[in-house]
């Protein structure tokens, strides 16, 4: 995972020299999700600037958490980084006392964010595909696991011990948590066999900005959302569509969080009370057409948003969903292992 590495000494370096400038909080975060428009109203009514620093997987991300230095001040994690950086102490507790926006977040988002994080969007994995290429919605992970002729060298995985393994274990009927070395071994296969369908791992929000191999992908493995992210990317309103499998899915929850290293937890709980009030909430969710956890925002959200499935899904389909639980250390380093042997099988 050399490129792994290269970025996140990239990045710890570049937060370094960041750190000592003045009323500046580093956010660690997925690219296209916040608002900005939401970030500049909070820059001018503050004068604090948030300096979003971009990782596109959770390993990514992880690496650098794990670095003591990394100068983080803020980080959306998903709710199992927030139980196990919550255990190591590397997330400050936050409760109504030091985020007083927490009283607009029900008790079942807040418990899976264990107490250290609030609440951000919620949603599922499954297959975004262009609609101008494929006519038809995928239904199932076999139309990505075992696809047509026609997909070959035009699908993005996404190399993520967690997410990659979703679309083989549903299709295997096993649980995404799965550890059994038999049941990986089933995983593995049906990912070998898929490999020289596969045109990139990295993920299609990173990957589509790739001149080179951009317009090549017709399939990718993501999250709801994406959809909206890659049609601005791309410029084409409506061209890439977003489907969940009838197999089921991964459902999960992202939570923001604050450094308890950070020498300016202040200002970042601050702006997290900012972006999760219910406006601040609801006006972030409309630009990013993501569903709210806030009960408050939710209630001044357009009742056309409220009712859309594809933001959300409809309880049939929560009803397969799976929530993801942490792994054992060799559970997630069998998982790596079979991610860096893929690209062998291209």
């Amino acid at each position: 995972m050399r490129r792994r590495a290269a970025t996140s000494v990239f990045l710890a370096t570049f937060l370094c020299a960041a750190a000592s400038r003045a009323e500046t909080l580093n956010l660690l975060i997925w690219e296209a999700y916040i608002d900005q428009g939401l970030i500049d109203r909070w820059t001018q009514e503050t004068g604090i600037a948030i300096r979003q620093i971009n990782f596109d997987s959770d390993d990514a991300r992880d690496e650098i958490l794990a670095d003591p230095s990394n100068n983080v001040d803020l980080v959306v994690v998903d709710e199992n980084g927030a139980h196990l950086f919550g255990k190591k102490g590397v997330l400050e507790p936050l409760e109504e006392a030091n985020l007083p926006a927490l009283k607009d977040y029900e008790p079942k988002w807040r418990d899976r964010c264990a107490g250290r994080g609030l609440p951000y969007f919620s949603g599922t994995v499954g297959i975004l595909y262009r609609s101008d290429i494929i006519a038809q919605a995928p239904t199932s992970w076999e139309d990505m696991m075992r696809p047509s002729v026609s997909l070959k060298k035009h699908i993005a995985m996404f190399d993520d011990h967690t997410e990659l393994f979703v679309p083989p274990l549903m299709l295997l009927g096993a649980s995404i948590n799965a550890s059994e070395t038999g049941t990986l071994k089933a995983a593995f296969d049906l990912l070998k066999a898929q490999a020289p369908a596969v045109l990139t791992y990295d993920y299609v929000i990173t990957a589509i900005q790739d001149q080179a191999t951009g317009k090549e992908i017709y399939m990718a493995l993501g999250y709801s959302g994406d959809q909206h992210v890659l049609n601005d990317k791309v410029g084409t309103p409506g061209l890439w569509r977003y489907s969940v499998p009838k197999e089921g899915t991964l459902s999960w929850l992202d939570c923001v969080s604050v450094m308890a290293s950070s020498p300016r937890k202040q200002r970042a709980l601050e702006f997290l009370d900012f972006i999760g009030s219910p406006e601040g909430a609801a006006a972030n969710a409309l630009a990013l057409t993501m569903p709210t956890t806030s009960s408050a925002a939710l209630k001044i959200l357009p009742e056309a948003m409220r009712s859309d499935p594809e933001i959300y899904p409809p309880a049939a389909t929560l009803a397969k969903s799976q929530y993801q639980q942490e792994l054992s250390i060799p559970s997630v380093q069998a998982r790596r292992r079979i991610i860096s042997t893929l690209a062998n099988f291209q």
